[in-house]
């Protein structure tokens, strides 16, 4: 008998990020289900990421270990935080400088997955389909430097402005396939570059295979936040100055006669400020607590009665607010701070799940919560169908994250 002939060797994807699991940046999370998908089809799986958390550096994580089948090699002095500009930006060039030296003398991967985390996360792709011709694939989560532009940071003729938008170009140009979230981030990432041939628009899916809505597990959360017998109004995620929260600060002050009403802040960023500062102040009716592990985010986002979604309006094809997708799987009415032309504004105008408010707009706001407070369990109920309907048909996870890895 003939002796059976050598297994083919598992082919390697590299994955690079700042952030991984169980950091509970949203980005991290994403290319955690990516990579063990990746792993779960056989294939070899390595993450490089950074060792310290990244919005609370003090955070440490192992420097190996494997997770759901995949490799995390987590890399020292690549995140001091993000208290300055500076400390961002010091974090990110060494993680890039590490990730560029070990992706040079690592076994050659047949495929390299390059977040926009850090924003300039595709010189590492750049540098090894060079050096090494390894393809690679640009997943572009968020747009710098347009977002920097967007929110006063840096003037669009600024060294920096220039720098990152000629690396955008060399990035697209050079990559195998480039994926973004939303038809209005592929309409700006063409004007840099016209790449409409190998350019995919893959919404992020929501993590609905840990969304279940165990009712002893949320009453168990509102018992413990003190929210039993309240309406919560419920914003969770990154308080990125992106995704401005003042109007709704505002209308919860002038609601703050509503004994029922709470609103409640789940989650860190620059804009974890203002919410601490107006607690300070007296506010009753609001709460803010950090983010919560995700193998209970069901309970927390489950704990909601509404669910706060927000965009700055010049924000629109910069940014994508995923924690929509959160929402449209657990089921809730959402009130929705932005534009109507942008990816939100349409999914919330088509399908008629709650209300979209302009910023700045308080009076408007404060209706729109006592609106949403006063359906009736049938309207309640057919919010929750719509919304199932949407993430069966067009946002499963199943479907979008399948169609992620079927393109690797």
């Amino acid at each position: 008998m003939d002796a059976p002939a050598n297994p083919l060797p598992r082919k390697t994807c590299l994955f690079i990020s700042q952030v991984y699991v169980p950091d509970p940046a949203a980005v991290g999370q994403h290319v955690t289900d990516a990579a063990e998908e990746m792993a779960r089809r056989g294939w070899r799986v390595v993450v490089m990421t950074s060792r310290r958390g990244y919005d609370d550096p003090s955070l440490r994580y192992p420097a190996r270990e494997t997770l759901g089948g995949v490799e995390v090699r987590r890399l020292p002095l690549s995140s001091f935080g993000k208290k300055t500009v500076a400390m961002r930006l010091a974090g990110q060039l060494l993680f890039m400088v590490q990730v560029i030296l070990r992706g040079l003398v690592m076994r050659r991967p047949d495929v390299v997955v390059v977040s926009t985390s850090p924003p300039f996360a595709g010189l590492a792709g750049v540098v090894l389909r060079r050096l090494r011709g390894i393809p690679f694939v640009w997943w572009v989560m968020d747009i710098n430097p347009d977002q920097l532009v967007a929110h006063g940071s840096a003037q669009p003729s600024s060294w920096l402005v220039r720098a990152l938008d000629w690396l955008n170009r060399k990035t697209l140009a050079a990559a195998e396939r480039v994926v973004t979230l939303d038809p209005f981030m592929k309409a700006r990432l063409l004007e840099k570059c016209p790449v409409e041939e190998k350019l995919s628009v893959l919404p992020p899916w929501p993590h609905d295979d840990r969304l279940a809505t165990d009712p002893e597990a949320i009453h168990d959360f509102r018992t413990r936040h003190g929210l039993d017998g309240k309406f919560v109004v419920m914003y969770s995620g990154n308080h990125a100055l992106q995704h401005p929260l003042t109007t709704l600060l505002d209308a919860a002050a002038h609601l703050a006669d509503q004994p029922d009403l709470v609103f409640v802040f789940i989650g860190g960023g620059a804009g974890k400020q203002e919410i601490e500062q107006r607690i300070a102040a007296g506010a009753a009716n609001v709460r803010s607590l950090p983010y919560q592990p995700l193998a209970t985010i069901g309970a927390s986002l489950g704990s909601a009665d509404v669910h706060v979604v927000t965009m700055g309006d010049d924000m629109v094809g910069i940014v994508h607010p995923c924690k929509v997708y959160g929402a449209l799987a657990i089921g809730r009415p959402l009130l929705f701070f932005g534009p109507h032309e942008c990816h939100v504004g349409q999914i919330m105008e088509g399908n008629d799940l709650g209300a979209i408010v302009a910023h700045g707009d308080v009076a408007a706001a404060r209706e729109a919560v006592l609106r949403l407070r006063g359906l009736s369990d049938e309207a309640r109920a057919a919010i929750r169908e719509r919304s199932g309907r949407l993430v069966r048909e067009r946002f499963a996870r199943s479907k979008l994250l399948g169609e992620f890895c079927d393109l690797l």
